[in-house]
């Protein structure tokens, strides 16, 4: 059986589609790799690219994707509502068909070692791709983001995995690994109130919060779901609780849409919308038609329940074959 690899790139980009362009093509160069979606957000100012093939191929497309974006991308310049840490911020490779997640290390680590040589980029390895187990998780490499990148550098702690230890002013550092199948999910509440989606994010995500409890003493409550990070993002008339669900088997879509929305209704505040960026599974889809119809069979009902339920088509309509990956590969 032939492996089939995917790579989910997030380039610093969101506003500028000239720029996003001339970093798609590079990967639409690259002969036996398929490229399935391109979404870009003004507030995020971020994009993420979805891209499948076979493993050489696929590592060659992520190192002249990741060329191009240090090459156009300037992060001195970089404002967005999304932590980042550099032009091509993350880049990480999931198993798809055929191929294990050793396939997904060894090409993690083989294209890391290519960035920080040709390209001089500092690179950290994370997820199952990691060298060092405090580097596992995203988001403490990234904590601080690119602003406190230089004086990061300076510590033996944080010494790239590849590349120079030295601050590259206008490409960052980028981090590379491999992870199992991630459903990027925000949901956008009616509010302006970016304190009360900071405080939902921290109630679901897995890390919890911290809180005071007298006397300048702070302790860390977890927070209900397991595989859920989550931050509260302030846009442009509405706030966001934007989510990575990391096993979507244990905690699907609905569960957590449905604890937002009883927290939300807490505080008088409705859901304006809900979005998947990127691709998701079909049978993640399918879980949450289920939990809201237990007696529909078809496929396709399912998934326009799932659709309608959670709002998912309330901000950017949901088409199926451009989100669903098994109807894209």
């Amino acid at each position: 059986m032939r492996k089939i690899i995917e790579c989910v790139p997030n380039f610093s980009e969101g506003r500028n589609p000239g720029t996003i362009k001339k970093i798609t093509d590079e990967i639409k160069k690259v002969k036996r790799v398929k490229l399935l979606n391109i979404e870009s957000d003004r507030d995020h100012n971020r994009t993420v690219v979805t891209f499948v093939g076979k493993p050489p191929a696929i590592k060659r497309a992520a190192f002249l994707a990741i060329k191009k974006a240090g090459e156009l991308i300037d992060m001195s310049l970089h404002k967005g509502g999304h932590p980042r840490i550099g032009a091509t911020d993350v880049c990480p490779f999931v198993p798809i068909k055929g191929a294990t997640m050793g396939d997904c290390v060894k090409l993690a680590r083989e294209l890391a070692r290519e960035v920080g040589q040709k390209l001089g980029i500092p690179v950290y390895l994370y997820e199952e791709a990691a060298q060092n187990p405090a580097r596992k998780k995203l988001e403490d490499i990234r904590r601080g983001e690119y602003e406190i990148l230089a004086a990061k550098l300076k510590l033996k702690k944080w010494k790239p995995d590849y590349g120079p230890a030295k601050f590259n002013r206008k490409a960052g550092a980028t981090v590379i690994g491999a992870r199992e199948f991630l459903i990027a999910f925000n949901v956008n509440l009616k509010s302006r109130d970016a304190d009360f989606a900071k405080a939902v994010a921290g109630i679901i995500r897995e890390s919890g919060a911290i809180r005071e409890i007298g006397r300048g003493q702070k302790i860390r409550i977890p927070g209900v779901f397991k595989f859920v990070k989550a931050i509260g993002v302030d846009l442009q008339g509405k706030v966001q609780i934007s989510m990575n669900l990391t096993n979507y088997k244990i905690t699907p879509m609905h569960a957590v849409y449905e604890i937002i929305k009883r927290i939300a209704e807490l505080k008088k505040i409705k859901i304006h919308s809900s979005e998947i960026v990127g691709l998701i599974p079909q049978d993640a889809l399918l879980m949450s038609g289920k939990f809201y119809s237990p007696k529909t069979k078809s496929a396709r009902e399912l998934i326009g329940i799932a659709v309608r339920q959670m709002m998912l088509g309330g901000f950017k309509r949901f088409i199926p074959e451009n989100k669903i990956i098994e109807r894209m590969i």
